[in-house]
């Protein structure tokens, strides 16, 4: 471009070019750093909004406190609150810390802080960290800090020298990151309150290959543990594996980068910043969850409910062939304030989750009525009353068989029968010709020859006292050989779609039916072969492990592609050829 052989004229538009890709670097970096700064405001609301969230359940808790109806809830409110403010303490002092070091990294970078101004464009803090808000994190400007693109500061004082070796403020944050996560968890975890007595005691889990592992290794912590698996397994394993990271990475340039030289190294100053915020709004996140879960174990409303669960009822009996409409509904009731649940004028005596259990013998010809009250408290002591009534049909005695897969019989297989004599001591069954029947105890099994396409089966019903015998109904049943079976790749069938990553992590094919087919008959895989459409990739096997060829073919699919596998397959004496295609997306 300044070759001695240029003109003048050629020089200058050389030059010219030159400052115009200095001048858009510079806008891109501008743009960059623009960006950083929206990013980071959006974080600060939502840590307010989070805040928010965990302020308002320690609040309906604390209205519990004037129910004065029942005196055993008030103590497991206040309980439970002293639980809450033990969270707070802790969060509070994550919050308080990072605002230091963003504090920190703005003076030592030549920003001026000394000045609080809300709103104000031209001032960098609009609201400082007050000790009456301790769980308020400060409220920064960014648009107003001089040197956004400086990032020698921030490594410094947060990272140190070495991103293996973290010296800077950012090894106690660090610490203190994973010490909250534990805390936090075993607060939530870990209580005594009347016969429940729970505890878990976290260890720290910053090594894993990826999430599945991790979840792996929570899951195995907390089995170890004696915790109340049905209501806080799961928000226990949520909140620590949001709050894990790992803590050692390998680049290309660097081995063992600790997760902090990582995220802080050449960060910009308001990258930094954002970085930070970020932090606090996991804490402030992790720290409504944990409350909200807290605010579950007791109720609040004018009724008391802490505990959902599902009911699903409908008809007492139906014939075959006829629809059957089932109401599925969530209940709710409160575990320490059980309704009181009369039956034809008569208390009932066993109340449990949040039900009554009325026993009675059937009578009458058709249809017998069971009726009484369920009552419940409120917490202005008010009684809440409210009738109830349900049906039963009573069925005559009558004969039938059920057999599985719709009036089938299979070839080959040795198909389960139960005959049934409503009103009869004994039941029987006798076959035409071309059936096999075997009693086992009170089923029947039945294998019917290859030559026969129909048959049918008679059942009969006696009684041991008359000695009579009485012919209840014959059925019958085509004869038709075995459906074949589903090929599964992995814990994917024909047609389904998947990500590259669950792609690579298969490593089995396997025959059987789904649920669809109830038939127990296992199929062992013969041999396999796999193909990706539109390429070369190809691989066969015997068995049902994939060998190195075909896990080295589903590394290299991409989004798009289609896997094509064909299995030959052998079970209950007959062999079938499966296939089918994976759609990865």
């Amino acid at each position: 471009m300044a070759g001695g052989k240029e003109t003048p004229r050629q020089k200058m538009v050389g030059l010219m070019y030159l400052v115009l890709m200095a001048l858009l670097a510079l806008n891109v970096t501008k743009a960059v750093l623009d960006a950083f700064v929206a990013i980071e405001d959006n974080i600060q609301k939502a840590c307010t909004k989070q805040l928010d969230r965990g302020n308002a359940s320690i609040a309906e808790l604390r209205e519990e406190l004037n129910d004065k109806s029942n005196p055993q809830k008030v103590a497991k409110v206040k309980y439970f609150l002293n639980i809450s403010e033990k969270i707070d303490l802790e969060t509070a002092k994550q919050i308080k810390e990072i605002d230091a070091i963003k504090l920190d990294i703005l003076e030592k970078s030549g920003e001026l802080i000394s000045i609080e101004k809300d709103n104000d464009p031209a001032t960098i803090i609009w609201k400082k960290y007050s000790n009456n808000k301790p769980l308020q994190p400060m409220r920064f400007n960014l648009h107003a800090i001089q040197a956004k693109d400086q990032y020698d500061v921030p490594m410094h004082q947060i990272i140190g020298e070495e991103l293996t070796n973290i010296t800077g403020l950012g090894k106690s944050l660090w610490s203190n990151y994973n010490e909250y996560r534990n805390t936090l968890c075993h607060l939530l975890g870990t209580y005594n309150f009347g016969d429940k007595k729970y505890s878990f005691k976290p260890i720290n889990i910053n090594k894993f290959k990826d999430n599945i592992d991790l979840n792996k290794q929570v899951d195995q912590m907390l089995a170890q543990n004696n915790i109340n698996v049905n209501e806080d397994k799961e928000i226990l394993k949520q909140i620590y594996t949001e709050l894990s990271k790992n803590e050692r990475y390998d680049t290309e340039e660097e081995k063992n980068i600790h997760w902090i030289g990582k995220t802080f190294d050449h960060s910009p100053l308001v990258a930094a910043m954002a970085s930070l915020t970020s932090l606090q709004q996991e804490i402030l996140t992790a720290r409504a969850t944990a409350i909200s879960h807290l605010k579950s174990k007791v109720s609040t409303g004018e009724y008391s409910f802490n505990k959902v669960v599902a009911l699903a009822y409908g008809p007492a009996s139906a014939n075959q062939g006829e629809d059957v409409e089932i109401k599925v509904m969530m209940a709710a009731y409160d575990t320490d304030n059980q309704p009181s649940v009369t039956y034809n004028g008569k208390n009932i005596i066993s109340i449990q989750d949040g039900y009554g259990i009325v026993k009675a013998k059937a009578s009458g010809n058709s249809e017998m009525k069971l009726q009484g009250e369920i009552s419940i408290r409120k917490k202005s002591g008010e009684l809440k009353t409210e009738k109830w009534e349900t049906k039963v049909t009573v069925l005559k005695p009558q004969g039938t068989i059920s057999i599985p897969a719709y009036n089938i019989l299979y070839k080959n297989y040795p198909n389960e029968i139960e005959a049934v004599a409503s009103g009869y001591d004994e039941v029987s069954i006798s076959g035409t010709s071309g059936l096999k029947l075997i009693k086992k105890g009170t089923k029947y099994i039945v294998e019917p020859s290859n030559n026969i396409r129909v048959c049918s089966m008679t059942v009969y019903g006696k009684n041991k006292n008359s000695n009579s015998k009485k012919l209840l109904g014959t059925y019958n049943y085509k004869i038709a050989p075995l459906p074949t079976p589903q090929l599964y790749f992995g814990s994917l069938s024909n047609g389904s779609k998947a990500s590259i990553s669950l792609i690579k992590s298969i490593k089995k094919i396997k025959n059987c039916y789904d649920a669809s087919v109830p038939l127990n008959i296992s199929y062992s895989t013969i041999d396999w072969s796999i193909s990706v459409e539109g390429t070369p990739l190809r691989a066969d096997g015997k068995g049902e492990n994939l060998n190195q060829k075909a896990i080295d073919i589903l590394k290299q699919v991409r989004k798009g592609n289609k896997i094509i596998i064909f299995s030959k397959c052998i079970g209950a004496k007959t062999s079938s050829i499966t296939s089918a295609i994976i759609f990865v997306e």
